[in-house]
């Protein structure tokens, strides 16, 4: 049977993202709707930092590492996935919006 509550989100940010804000926002969800996140990935543009910031993470459980520098040239930008029940896009989008730097 399909479970009509499961849908994915993608946040895509092409400023990047304030370290604080960022990680305020992902410890509130993930406190708040931590059951309901069944997955969650993404590349982050995090400003100050010559690395990619890759964060994945199941339910509470969350790991980020820094990964390759950004090339010269690279176009540098934040996208991050989320899967989960019962999201609510619209809110999503707009506290990823508030992470901008």
């Amino acid at each position: 049977k399909h479970d009509t509550t499961i849908s994915s989100v993608s946040l895509i940010s092409s400023n990047p993202l304030d370290p604080v804000k960022f990680e305020n926002w992902i410890t509130e969800l993930r406190a708040q709707k931590g059951q309901d996140l069944l997955r969650y990935k993404g590349i982050l543009d995090i400003y100050g930092s010559d690395r990619q910031l890759v964060i994945q993470g199941v339910h509470m459980m969350m790991d980020g590492t820094n990964r390759a520098e950004w090339k010269e040239g690279d176009r540098r930008s934040s996208r991050l996935v989320i899967i989960g029940r019962n999201l609510d896009e619209p809110s999503l989008r707009d506290a990823f919006a508030r992470c901008v730097a």
